[in-house]
């Protein structure tokens, strides 16, 4: 029997490709086989999402520039379940296999002033995350449809109250922050996000 063929089936893409499912494998009890998210464990929808972001993220959990203040206690549960993953190989590959994973779209649309939330939305974040909240990698900033709406308003909490993106070595959570002051009410914020579910589904 040849033995020629053997490193280049180790290293072929079917192999890659089962070997990072394996990574992900203990993603799936939160996020779901498909990455689509689970609300109810309050857990994003992570596929689709860009792969530098998740592995940003996944590093921040990892080195305690989130889930570190004391409300943030889903980052919390994040930042022991990052402790699977062995080193920044196995963090590259888990992003790299949730980013190739079909985009999700919100199954319930959140209600809300949709005129109100599209003016907003394209004044103080359209720039950032796109047009059609597709997200932008050049300015790292991530997808935004496709989030249920407990996650992003949750999330844009955290940036306002100071939960998440005050570590000095996070510049796009910092930026974030600065952000989310501007926003005045709640009201606002749900029109966003209903404007954000209304983006990526299907016409």
């Amino acid at each position: 029997m040849s033995l020629i063929g053997v490193p280049w089936a180790m290293c072929s893409p079917a192999s890659l490709a089962a070997d990072n499912a394996t990574l992900f494998a203990p993603c799936v009890a939160c996020h779901g086989s498909k990455g689509e998210g689970n609300a109810a464990l309050h857990a994003p929808a992570i596929a689709g999402q860009e792969a530098a972001y998740l592995e940003r993220q996944l590093h921040n959990f990892r080195n305690r520039r989130r889930g570190v203040h004391g409300s943030d206690v889903f980052g919390a549960q994040m930042q022991a379940a990052v402790t699977t993953l062995a080193d920044d190989a196995a963090v590259t590959a888990v992003a790299s296999f949730a980013a190739k994973l079909p985009k999700t779209v919100t199954a319930t649309p959140a209600r809300g002033n949709l005129h109100n939330g599209r003016n907003l939305y394209n004044g103080t974040c359209g720039a950032c995350h796109g047009g059609a909240a597709e997200g932008n990698p050049a300015l790292k900033s991530p997808r935004l449809a496709g989030l249920d709406a407990d996650y992003i308003k949750r999330q844009f909490v955290h940036f306002r109250d100071g939960a998440r993106g005050t570590d000095p070595q996070d510049t796009p959570g910092r930026q974030m922050a600065m952000m989310a002051k501007t926003l005045q009410t709640e009201r606002d914020l749900d029109d966003i996000i209903a404007f954000i579910h209304q983006q990526g589904r299907p016409k």
